[in-house]
């Protein structure tokens, strides 16, 4: 377990990424190819910012990434990347102003977890939460049509309700659980295609 887990870590390090998470958003492209050169990407829990990184590579100058998260992101972005310290429950008038200039996005990303307690059951709660938040700044600023919207969310006995629920607004939703990510990990992540927009 451990080698496997040092095998990321080094990688991440030797990439110049902050964290390991990257190779999970890096193997759902890989799979799913939704981002692309020249597109707009809100990623959210976007600390300490591999994901933002690789989303910023992936879209290139003539794109945009907005990278939010309640912690600081300390690394140098590139300046096509817009970071916000913000709380997606209490959005500062900062947040909105962003939102209204940089929207719609083609992708909202959001690997957001909750501070776990080792108790199953509230950090399912706790994770479907942060899920539904995202869902729902997702559905106010995705495009229309076609926008992608990927979330983290941890296994539970909530998660087939809510991919059921966000079928009615995408048109074809799939999960995954990357390789890279922990075995004993319970995330999984939730994906939407082709936004349809909110009926």
């Amino acid at each position: 377990m451990k080698k496997y887990r040092d095998h990321y870590f080094k990688r991440a390090k030797q990439d110049n990424y902050p964290a390991r998470s990257v190779y999970k958003l890096q193997e759902l492209d890989k799979r799913f190819q939704f981002l692309a050169k020249g597109q707009r990407i809100l990623d959210l829990g976007a600390a300490p910012g591999s994901w933002t990184l690789f989303a910023a590579k992936k879209t290139g100058a003539a794109g945009r990434v907005v990278a939010v998260d309640l912690q600081a992101i300390d690394i140098e972005l590139p300046d096509h990347v817009t970071a916000l310290q913000d709380d997606l429950l209490h959005p500062s008038p900062r947040f909105a102003e962003v939102m209204g200039s940089q929207a719609p996005f083609d992708v909202v990303l959001s690997d957001m977890a909750p501070k776990t307690t080792g108790v199953k059951i509230t950090d399912q709660a706790r994770s479907l939460e942060l899920a539904e938040m995202a869902r729902d700044v997702a559905l106010d600023t995705l495009k229309t049509p076609g926008g992608t919207f990927v979330v983290k969310i941890f296994e539970g006995p909530d998660v087939p309700q809510y991919v059921s629920d966000l079928r009615q607004y995408f048109k074809k939703v799939k999960t995954a659980k990357p390789k890279s990510s922990r075995a004993e990990s319970k995330e999984i992540f939730v994906m939407g295609f082709g936004f349809k927009g909110q009926e």
